[in-house]
């Protein structure tokens, strides 16, 4: 539900890694890892690649920040992951993982002043992880950009779990964003040009995100699996079983009608409605 204009609040965070080149190695275990080479610093960045990750962006809902209907304060609090409507609420992101069946919370954190907590997540089945940040709702620009530029893979950055290094933004397999559409209250000017040819799956759960964030994806080479096409609750179950039909091997359409049957049974509307808010491809 977004209505009015937001505030264009944007702090600068140094991030690392932009267009990289991808060397392919072998560890002494048999693992197949990449050694990603940042341009910009020179780090060199080694992960598994057995195990695959999955990155959720998610700008804590804010009542005062973010151009959108008021809900109550208590969970309209961007400074508050506790409480928010896509965290630490029943159906946030934090709470609905947390009590899948699926998922194991393997580490939380508080990464900086932006991202407030930060969640691995690792599969009971499959060696899959999901890290997930929730970013200040007063930084959604910043949340918005980071999504857009992981999705080109122009970002990229890994992060050790226990004996494990993953990859994530770029790095990441399928991208994900859940917040508010904070490109309806504000404009981008860069380009986000893929230049790795690595096509990455990507889910938007946003208001109106086709519309809105098709024309930076485009260029960015990404195979959209889920997103929408009007006013949407961004809640976590949507999310939640995408996921399951992607990590099940499903097609796009059948990913998009597992969401759409999610956000059907939460939302108590029809399926029909769900599946014309809920689309996948271009």
């Amino acid at each position: 539900m977004n209505t009015g204009k937001t505030m264009n609040c944007f702090k600068i965070v140094t991030v690392l890694f932009f267009p990289a080149f991808l060397n392919c190695s072998f560890q002494s275990d048999g693992r197949k890892t990449y050694i990603t080479v940042s341009s910009a610093n020179k780090n060199i960045l080694q992960y598994d690649t057995i195990a695959q990750t999955i990155h959720v962006f998610v700008a804590l809902c804010d009542n005062k920040y973010q151009g959108i209907v008021p809900v109550p304060a208590k969970i309209g609090n961007g400074q508050d992951p506790d409480n928010n409507l896509y965290w630490g609420c029943a159906y946030g992101i934090r709470t609905y993982f947390k009590n899948s069946k699926d998922w194991l919370l393997v580490r939380k954190q508080k990464v900086d002043a932006v991202r407030l907590e930060r969640l691995v997540f690792k599969h009971r089945k499959k060696n899959w992880y999901l890290v997930a940040d929730a970013f200040d709702g007063q930084f959604i620009k910043q949340c918005t950009k980071e999504f857009l530029s992981s999705s080109a893979g122009l970002l990229k950055d890994t992060l050790h779990t226990g004996s494990t290094i993953i990859g994530i933004a770029g790095n990441a397999k399928l991208i994900a964003y859940i917040g508010h559409d904070g490109l309806m209250d504000f404009g981008l000017t860069e380009k986000y040009q893929n230049t790795d040819g690595k096509k990455r799956d990507a889910i938007v759960l946003a208001c109106y995100s086709k519309e809105y964030f098709s024309s930076h994806l485009r260029s960015a080479n990404i195979n959209p699996l889920v997103w929408t096409t009007g006013l949407m609750c961004p809640e976590a179950y949507t999310i939640h079983d995408s996921i399951e039909g992607y990590l099940a091997g499903k097609t796009n359409e059948n990913i998009r009608n597992m969401a759409a049957s999610a956000y059907s049974k939460y939302q108590k509307c029809s399926i029909k409605a769900a599946k014309n808010l809920l689309v996948t491809g271009w």
